[in-house]
């Protein structure tokens, strides 16, 4: 088993699990939007030195179908985390969720 937050016991077990759900959500998206950028700048490098003047622009099928996921995946996460997932990081979210 890794070393990820669990659900304590206690009366906030729900609202716990989801605060944690979310900033896992949130860690995954920046992971994908590096990734994206860095292949996407890899693609486009290979385009522009292997394309002739006739050639469509390729990486643009990559680009945008890759982007809806990604947007879609930053919907679902909303929002960034620039460090690990800590307890202030649970707590803030389990506030924002009581709301």
């Amino acid at each position: 088993m890794n070393d990820e937050l669990q659900p304590a016991e206690g009366t906030e077990d729900v609202l716990r699990k989801q605060a944690i759900d979310s900033l896992h959500r949130k860690a995954a998206f920046k992971k994908t939007a590096a990734l994206y950028v860095a292949v996407n700048l890899l693609l486009i490098v290979i385009w522009a030195f292997t394309s002739d003047d006739g050639d469509g622009f390729w990486p643009i099928w990559v680009i945008g179908f890759w982007g809806l996921g990604l947007a879609i995946q930053g919907w679902a996460a909303y929002g960034w985390t620039s460090r690990g997932i800590t307890e202030d990081d649970v707590n803030a979210e389990i506030e924002r969720l009581k709301r």
